[in-house]
């Protein structure tokens, strides 16, 4: 689970950004323990009792077949480019540090990476990628606390001088009042819990890991504890990051253009070779621990939920997984290229950004399936989760003049699943007896 929720984006973006952001990332940390904990009470219990190997199942339980697949299909959308976003921040990174050195092209580099993840998740299942996974994200925590270490090396602090750094630092402001700005306090909070609950309880990727466990108590413990890790690891990333401005301030190191690169360029260029090594052990962690687990749960969420893998053979159906799997590989491969095109600074805003689109409609549908006895319209519900993103993206690009100059910031997400949830309720045909209607 911290593999899981810790890639590249976090490793870079989340230091690099906290010039423009100062700490307001930490309400939306904050957020997602809570978030973790309505997974823990309510997603988990229902998961394990339906027993389901992809949870989409339970849309097409509670609706019906179109509604599963649309369900998968906005989950299929949503991990593809966040993956994507995610492994091209690590590629970027190291095709800038090393591979333009070596002279090999980015589209290569990026081929290599994937066909290597390939390699291990093609016979392995859930076991290997647990595994792999709690490599990958050791390696990616020791190269933050290492590179605290180095950090203070080089600035002969201790623990409570880096202490005295992070909290005088004018970067280190967490609270933000004004609702207006995108950083409030309050507004973090909602979208971070949001966001947990929609791209952790509602995302196939995720969930599988505490599917795995070997009992509802256990998948609970598991998200409680990672709830509490969670939060100290971001800590650490934040505080990482006022270090790094501190330190090019006191070495007079000019601060990159891209915010992404402040972190490779102190840590390659100018913390020493250990710092180098550590950077470059932790990135490639991250790079690996981007897409390979998704690789595997974009395979299952399709031949679960869009074929239908239970009509055909185990023959037939290892051959189809096979292409499947490498069908989305090369998928995965021409989104990260055109990312590259496209050229997009602060990926962490980006992958959060996209979230509130492609996981809204997840929101709606959960949340209409959870709270109420209504059935609806089946045939008609992946129109209202077609058009439920566009009206959200007509306001967020028209609120400044539509809403006195509001701008959404990640709540977003919780916009969008509540027009979701209006639409569904629009569409509604009878209530179980004794139910009540939905907007009451």
């Amino acid at each position: 689970m911290i593999g899981d929720s810790l890639s590249g984006v976090t490793f870079i973006s989340v230091p690099g950004a906290v010039a423009r952001n100062q700490f307001s990332y930490l309400p939306v940390v904050f957020g997602y323990a809570v978030g973790y904990w309505v997974i823990a009470g309510v997603l988990l219990p229902l998961y394990y009792r339906l027993q389901l190997t992809s949870i989409y199942g339970y849309l097409g339980t509670r609706f019906g077949p179109h509604t599963q697949k649309t369900g998968s299909a906005f989950f299929l959308l949503s991990r593809l480019l966040g993956a994507a976003a995610r492994l091209y921040l690590a590629a970027s990174v190291l095709q800038a540090f090393v591979f333009d050195r070596w002279g090999v092209p980015f589209w290569l580099a990026v081929a290599v990476i994937i066909a290597l993840i390939l390699l291990y998740t093609f016979k392995g299942g859930i076991q290997t990628l647990v595994w792999t996974d709690l490599f990958q994200s050791g390696f990616l925590v020791l190269g933050v606390v290492l590179s605290l270490w180095a950090i203070s090396r080089e600035l002969g602090l201790g623990f409570g001088g880096l202490l005295d750094v992070v909290k005088q630092s004018p970067h280190s402001q967490w609270f933000f009042s004004d609702w207006a700005s995108t950083k409030n306090f309050w507004r973090q909070l909602a979208s971070g819990a949001a966001i947990a609950i929609v791209m952790t309880g509602m995302d196939q990727n995720s969930m599988q890991k505490n599917l795995a466990c070997r009992s509802l108590r256990d998948a609970q413990k598991n998200l409680l504890l990672f709830s509490i890790i969670v939060v100290v690891v971001n800590l650490f990333f934040l505080a990482l990051g006022a270090l790094l401005y501190h330190y090019a301030a006191v070495k007079g190191i000019a601060i990159p253009a891209k915010t992404d690169l402040l972190f490779p360029t102190l840590a390659l260029e100018h913390l020493g070779v250990f710092a180098a090594l550590v950077f470059v052990i932790g990135l490639t962690a991250a790079t690996f621990n981007s897409a390979d687990s998704v690789l595997t749960t974009l395979t299952t969420s399709f031949l679960i939920d869009v074929v239908g893998v239970r009509n055909v053979g185990d023959a037939d159906q290892t051959r189809l997984r096979h292409r499947v799997h490498v069908g989305f590989a090369v998928a995965l491969l021409g989104v990260i290229l055109t990312f590259r095109v496209l050229n997009k600074d602060a990926v962490i805003d980006l992958v959060l950004k996209m979230a509130g689109y492609t996981y809204g409609p997840l929101l709606g549908l959960f949340t209409f399936g959870l709270f109420t006895r209504w059935t609806v319209r089946e045939r008609l519900a992946p129109v209202v989760c077609v058009v439920a993103p566009i009206l959200c993206w007509l306001l967020d690009v028209n609120s400044k003049v539509w809403l006195n100059g509001y701008t959404f910031g990640f709540e977003l997400l919780i916009l969008n699943g509540a027009v979701t949830f209006a639409g569904l309720c629009a569409l509604k045909v009878k209530a179980a007896t004794g139910d009540t209607d939905c907007t009451d």
